[in-house]
């Protein structure tokens, strides 16, 4: 459905099932379905190589999440651009080198299908689902003290919330 649908925006809700996304492999591996997450929580970063709080704060958070917390959560990027620039394998290839990108990431179809599918309100965006696939939280930013410091404490509130479940 959402593979020709490029304008239906915002299809996410909270508490309901992630849509499936519309992605492109960058290095040739093959693009993973949502449906590849469940089990796990997973968080979602959308952004872009050419804004600034994307390289410098959202990039740096989403490899230490990788590095601390992999064994909780799975991280996935999704490379937009609402501005339609077409950016080049090698500067994908740089981009993963320069900034030590540790979790897997891809294009957005079209450059921006996903990011309007799912209502983004620019780069980064963010959006946390939990290991049955249920949206939990969406946010835009990446302001220590506003967007990451609440994606902390959402995903702290989901390992407990999911660590309870399996302790029953």
């Amino acid at each position: 459905m959402l593979k020709n649908n490029r304008l239906n925006l915002n299809q996410i809700s909270l508490g309901q099932p992630l849509p499936e996304w519309s992605i492109e492999s960058i290095f040739g591996e093959a693009s993973p379905s949502v449906e590849n997450y469940l089990g796990k929580p997973l968080l979602i970063l959308i952004f872009s190589l050419g804004c600034p709080g994307c390289l410098g704060r959202a990039i740096p958070y989403a490899n230490r999440l990788v590095y601390e917390k992999g064994d909780l959560i799975n991280v996935v990027g999704i490379h937009t651009d609402f501005e339609g620039i077409d950016f080049k394998q090698e500067k994908f290839e740089k981009a993963r080198e320069a900034y030590y990108i540790r979790f897997p990431f891809y294009k957005d179809k079209n450059y921006d299908t996903t990011f309007l599918n799912y209502g983004a309100g620019g780069t980064p965006h963010w959006i946390l689902v939990n290991e049955k696939g249920l949206v939990e939280y969406s946010i835009f930013g990446s302001d220590p003290n506003n967007a990451l410091l609440r994606l902390d404490l959402k995903m702290e509130e989901l390992f407990f919330d999911t660590q309870k479940v399996n302790n029953k």
